[in-house]
């Protein structure tokens, strides 16, 4: 299916985080319906959206019927099983598709899959045990981090080595699940690049954000990031040639470090991305509508900044402060309808204008 869906239509979201919700809510502005797969019984998207299937993604029946009750799917994190991909993908169209999830899921593929496309990322190695580990450290030099090749995120899933005592017990903490070596970049930034790109071909990118992370979660984002002209295109133009080479439709998130010989890829996001959260308040078009629109075939909308802006995560208590920001002039806030508070735990944004 190549043509434009119109108002009416429905798109499937697996997933039902924060994400989902605020996809849901750009469908709706556009006239689309939403329904939410998750497996959780009350996931923050079912607050607002159209239906919510509530079932294991091994549950082959609920899959098929979720398919078959949508036009279009698409997702709001990579750690799908792929079956549940294969199924509803003989059913309707999954956008982004298999390839950007299968790359972006495995720290392994993707270090290859940038590599491979000759972009500078940390250097790394495949580890499956201590022989290897005690290998790609010599060979790396330095501290190291060792990272689980799969269900890492916010700081989950990693562990600093400085010297070869430290690596049994590295090897450990992760409980001998498959895992790749990265050297430790010495980076004076980091900055992420949200792209998308449309069914027909065309790429949009919105101005890149400066990241800051506080215990692994990022803590905010800052746009303008402080990058010469020549840094900026160069952010932007590495987005577009990822977005490319996957054959990507929807947005996609690209996290760079800044250092003094360029940029060096960290990771990549098929999907919206917390650190665009900014453009929610700083563009005409937000990351969500933008990828509402590549995924349903309607025509990219303007990327361009009208605002600074500086987004700060509510983690965990930090959510008790809303009251106060929300007095706050200057403030936009969201917030995700989690009940539960937990420490590291995303409860909503912040988006403060600041020129």
């Amino acid at each position: 299916m190549t043509e434009r869906l119109g108002p009416g239509a429905t798109i499937g979201i697996l997933g039902g985080g924060q994400l989902g919700r605020m996809l849901a809510v750009a469908a709706a502005r556009f006239g689309f319906r939403s329904h939410i797969y998750d497996p959780d019984y009350t996931p923050p998207a079912g607050q607002v959206t159209n239906a919510v299937t509530r079932a294991a993604y091994d549950d082959e029946a609920a899959l098929a019927a979720f398919a078959d009750a949508v036009d279009v799917v698409t997702y709001e994190f990579e750690n799908i099983p792929t079956g549940a991909l294969d199924l509803i993908g003989t059913r309707r169209p999954v956008r982004p598709g298999r390839q950007s999830l299968a790359i972006s899921r495995d720290r392994l593929t993707e270090k290859q899959f940038l590599s491979g496309l000759g972009l500078r990322t940390a250097p790394f190695a495949d580890i499956s045990g201590a022989d290897d580990l005690s290998r790609a450290m010599a060979g790396i030099g330095g501290p190291v981090l060792l990272k689980t090749r799969r269900f890492g995120y916010d700081g989950k899933g990693q562990v600093r080595i400085g010297s070869g005592a430290d690596a049994i017990a590295a090897l450990d903490t992760i409980a001998g699940a498959p895992a790749i070596c990265e050297g430790i970049v010495d980076f004076s930034r980091e900055v992420s690049v949200i792209g998308a790109r449309g069914l027909d071909g065309a790429v949009v990118c919105y101005d890149p954000g400066e990241n800051v992370h506080k215990g692994g979660i990022l803590h905010s984002t800052t746009v303008p990031a402080r990058l010469s002209s020549d840094q900026k295109v160069e952010a932007v133009l590495i987005t577009g040639r990822i977005l490319e080479a996957l054959d990507h439709i929807g947005v996609i998130g690209v996290e760079l470090f800044v250092t003094p010989d360029g940029m060096v890829v960290n990771e990549i996001a098929p999907r919206v991305h917390n650190s665009g959260h900014w453009t929610q308040t700083g563009c005409a078009i937000d990351q969500f509508e933008q990828h509402v629109r590549a995924i349903t075939g309607w025509p990219l909308g303007d990327g361009r900044r009208h605002s600074d802006v500086v987004m700060e995560n509510l983690i965990g208590e930090e959510v008790a402060r809303a009251p106060e920001i929300a007095k706050d002039p200057s403030a936009a806030l969201y917030l995700y309808g989690k009940a539960q508070v937990r420490a590291g735990r995303k409860m909503g944004h912040v988006n403060r204008i600041v020129g």
